[in-house]
């Protein structure tokens, strides 16, 4: 035994002796170190040794690749997982030593109680931050190796319970790493596997053992990983603008304004997938395979994104931006902000806890609430935002405090938005480069947007931000994005944080241009560009066609006014104030409200007349009162039926009458002097007619008002059904998760159903092959089970059970037996007792308490053992030892007789004389009998 210990040690020593000279644990870190290999994070929990074993049993010798498996450990036990893997692979195993650097070829381990990180390659060792807990050690990792190596980075997903390693697979792809995931089925625990796949994340799902095979197909497949970012300008643009033609065609959306590297690093990441070298066989296969076009939409949207993302910039808004903007507002009222590109609806819910936690810091309190409009070009992603459930790893993002006060825990351990909070979001797909922005808003986010749109694009944003913001509104952008060249739109409040406050400015307010503008100059159209002082800052030269309609607009175009088929105002064009007026009282924009005197009646007529023949009508010298005088005004009323937008308008324009046209006019007076008194009575007709009219004028306005007033009760009443229907819908899914979950637990009672009918059975089968008769009393002796051989001692059946031991008729001599059992039960002390029965038979009676696993006394437990056979042969020893006793007393008897007459024959006999001699009869010594 000493011999082969000593061997297992030697072994040992030579194996540690050969790890040592392959890898080097502690090296220095460099900034400037640099990786030419990709490095491949594995994660792990409950199930996952199996899975690694696996994976690992099936990586060819110098793949080229380095290996860091992340497995949730106990942080009490000493790691063994390197020695269990290392029977699977020849590549040297380690457990992790801080500063340890990564080396193709090799594996390394995490070690228990720690947090990993690596950085330049090489791998540190992070104390957690709190000794038990949740912990995401996978998520931690991955981020970690996502911000390090970039492109190289791949994430593997295998068995194991919870959500840990989907935040971190998010930033890999974001960088446009590659995620494995092992197919559920063959996972003992499918929940981590589940949660990648579920969130979209998984490019390739396949068993552990096949997983090593598709990640090096993938890397031989994908030259960016040594590929320098210049090179994207030397590739096949036709091929690249046929993907594009072929996606906004399947999918209705355009990416043409999207970065060409960002477009082409995600079509090779797709091409390394299906292991296809050329793009244009890329292509084809685009073409023939529909599927493949919403997985490349999927791959070009990139939705990252996490809760209280830079959080720093969440501490600012909280403490400071927010608290002054909400200083300058009033006490009630409503704010409006819009979050850009808000993917699964992280970062719109994090505005929404920000503005609660900054409102109630404000003294005084104000009654202030926030509206956000949270839009993106992902309508799946949408619908996960609209239910606002979370996976429980969000704890590495939101602090307790915030858990506990905006979230409620699922049974599932996900966690929900709370439903205040939901109700400040809505939700809503939007392509920003095709549909209208939002207006009139307080806020806008759009952060880690711009970064993935050209400069033509992102240069065409700005001016549309600024016009959506009302004045002093607030613009937040990612850590990497600036506004540019935008400075007299926008002024930094943290410029470090990229945080604006939006100026008020003339500039961009006739020539913003909105989505429907968003395309790119064609070659005839190209704006020259020149340099003003020398200092290089190149400035676009004037359009020379816009400046002069517009100088043509504000000079000699006459006054005109844009109404909807009601009279109400929506554009005003020149200098209206000679012809209406804003009437006293409530604000009213309505045209027939605001016209002056002499000009509401007959505006109200021609106004009507062309709504209701559609044609142009046409008033001439209709006379205006004015400040202190009167003037001739021709009127013309068009309604609008091209182009589409303005069908269903009306355009109302005024045009003063010159005084040397009234000049030429004839004396229309002196030709009709003999028709005075006809023209009386028409003007009394007339007067007559108006005052009608007007009668008529005021009940049309009245039912108006009515009308409107209607009108705004069913759309209340359409956004309380809206919001009705959405509670509907969000309560279906709640019930259809409930009824998942009732599911899951019939299948645990089944299966827990099953094994204690198992149980039962292996108990029934042990007892009856005991042959020994075992009866089972509960604490109020009542029959509770018993076996087969009790019913020959005690008269029982199957239907006794339930029945008190004291009404069973048995057939033993033991009318102490019910005394006894209470006794056990009262002291908790054994009683064992030999007891007879009717038939000849005999039985010892053991008698001792019942208890239970968590040590309850619940009954006693009666065990009869037959004794009947020793017994027998007790007795029938005992009558031989009786026999032998007596036959040895009857020799006994016989020998002290032959005693008795040997000592008086020995009595009898003549005795010797003094002299020696010996008298007659004495020759002889009598012998002893």
């Amino acid at each position: 035994m000493k011999k082969i210990t000593r061997r297992i040690g030697q072994k040992k020593q030579r194996t540690a002796v050969v790890r040592k000279t392959k890898v080097t644990p502690l090296v220095e870190a460099t900034s400037q170190a640099s990786l030419s290999f990709p490095i491949v994070g594995l994660g792990a929990s409950a199930g996952g040794l199996e899975a690694l074993e696996q994976f690992f049993g099936e990586v060819p010798k110098e793949c080229g690749i380095g290996f860091v498996v992340v497995q949730h450990l106990d942080p009490t036990h000493k790691g063994i997982l390197a020695e269990l893997l290392q029977r699977n692979t020849t590549m040297p195993v380690v457990q992790i030593k801080d500063r340890m650097k990564v080396e193709p070829d090799h594996v390394y381990v995490i070690p228990p109680n720690k947090d990993l990180s690596i950085l330049h390659g090489v791998l540190h060792l992070l104390e957690p931050a709190a000794p038990r807990g949740l912990r995401l050690p996978i998520d931690f990792f991955f981020r970690s190796l996502a911000d390090d190596q970039h492109e190289r980075s791949l994430g593997v997903i295998l068995s194991g319970m919870g959500s840990d390693g989907t935040l971190g697979l998010r930033a890999i792809k974001e960088k446009a790493g590659a995620v494995f995931v092992q197919t559920p089925a063959s996972a003992k625990f499918d929940s981590m596997p589940w949660m990648a796949i579920d969130a979209g994340l998984a490019d390739v799902i396949a068993p552990a053992k096949k997983l090593p095979g598709k990640i090096i197909e993938y890397l031989k497949h994908v030259p960016l990983l040594v590929r320098p970012e210049h090179d994207i300008a030397e590739k096949d643009q036709s091929a690249l603008e046929k993907v594009v033609i072929l996606l906004r065609a399947q999918t209705g959306h355009d990416f043409s304004l999207y970065k060409k590297s960002t477009i082409y690093r995600r079509i090779e990441r797709r091409m390394g997938l299906h292991q296809i070298t050329k793009i244009v066989d890329y292509v084809r296969y685009l073409r023939e395979n529909s599927q493949e076009s919403n997985l490349l939409f999927k791959e070009l949207l990139i939705g990252v994104t996490s809760f209280f993302r830079d959080p720093a910039v969440w501490e600012e808004l909280r403490n400071k931006i927010i608290p002054e903007f909400l200083a300058t507002r009033q006490h009630k009222g409503v704010l409006r902000a819009w979050t850009v590109g808000c993917s699964t609806g992280e970062e719109a819910y994090s505005l929404a806890m920000v503005f609660k936690e900054a409102l109630e810091q404000i003294k005084p309190a104000k009654n202030l609430s926030l509206q956000i409009f949270a839009t993106d070009l992902d309508k799946d992603a949408i619908d996960k935002a609209r239910t606002g459930i979370y996976p429980a790893n969000i704890s590495a993002d939101v602090s307790e405090e915030r858990l506990r006060q905006f979230f409620v825990m699922e049974e599932n351990g996900n966690y929900r938005v709370r439903k205040d909070i939901r109700e400040m979001v809505i939700f809503a797909p939007q392509n920003l480069a095709m549909q209208p922005p939002f207006t009139r808003l307080d806020f806008v986010t759009c952060r880690n947007l711009l970064i993935y749109l050209d400069a033509e694009l992102q240069k065409k944003l700005m001016p549309l931000f600024h016009y959506s913001l009302n004045p002093g509104g607030i613009l937040l952008l990612g850590s990497a994005e600036t506004i540019g060249t935008a400075t007299d739109l926008f002024t930094p409040l943290a410029n470090k944080l990229r945080i604006y406050r939006r100026l008020d400015t003339s500039r961009h307010a006739n020539f913003t241009e909105f989505p429907a503008a968003f395309t790119r100059a064609r070659p005839d159209t190209t704006v020259a560009s020149s340099t003003q002082g020398g200092g290089g800052t190149l400035s676009p030269t004037p359009n020379l066609q816009s400046l002069a309609d517009q100088l043509l607009l504000q000079r000699y175009s006459p006054a005109a006014v844009l109404v909807t088929n009601e009279g109400d105002i929506l554009y005003v064009s020149g200098k209206t104030g000679k012809y209406l007026e804003p009437a006293a009282g409530k604000a009213n924009w309505n045209l027939f409200a605001m016209s002056r005197e002499g000009l509401d009646n007959a505006l109200s007529e021609a106004f009507h007349k062309a709504v209701r023949k559609k044609s142009v009508v046409t008033l001439k010298n209709v006379k205006v009162g004015t400040n202190g005088g009167t003037q001739l005004v021709d009127i013309t009323v068009q309604p609008l039926s091209n182009p589409q937008a303005l069908r269903g308008m009306v355009m109302v324009v005024f045009m003063d009458v010159s005084k040397e046209s009234m000049a030429k006019a004839p004396d229309s007076s002196k030709r009709t002097t003999i028709h005075n008194a006809r023209v009386t009575a028409m003007a009394k007709e007339l007067q007559q007619a108006h005052e009608d009219l007007q009668a008529a004028r005021d009940e049309m306005q009245t039912s108006q008002e009515e009308l409107k007033s209607t009108n705004e009760e069913l759309q209340s009443m359409n956004e309380e059904l809206q919001s009705t229907n959405e509670e509907l819908t969000t309560s279906k899914e709640e019930m259809q998760s409930m009824n998942e979950e009732l599911q899951t637990v019939n299948h645990e009672m089944q299966a827990k159903v099953d094994e204690l009918s198992r149980t039962g059975n292996d108990m029934k089968n042990l007892l009856d092959s005991t042959d020994i008769a075992i009866l089972f009393l509960d604490e109020a002796l009542l029959v509770r089970r018993f076996t087969t051989e009790t019913a020959s001692i005690i008269k029982l059946i199957p239907g006794d059970v339930g029945r008190p031991i004291s009404d069973i008729v048995t057939a033993l001599n033991y009318p102490s037996l019910v005394d006894d059992s209470r006794e056990v039960l009262r002291k908790l002390v054994l009683i064992e007792k030999q007891v007879s029965a009717c038939d000849g038979r005999w039985f010892t009676v053991r008698i001792m308490p019942y208890r239970t696993q968590e040590n309850r006394i619940d009954g006693v437990v009666i065990t009869f053992t037959d004794i009947s056979v020793p017994k027998r042969l007790e007795a029938a020893l005992r009558k031989t030892q009786s026999d032998l006793q007596e036959r040895f007393t009857h020799q006994m008897v016989k020998l002290d007789e032959a005693e008795k007459n040997l000592q008086t024959e020995i009595n009898q006999r003549p005795r010797s004389k003094p002299d020696g001699k010996r008298t007659p009869g004495s020759d002889h010594t009598p012998k002893k009998p």
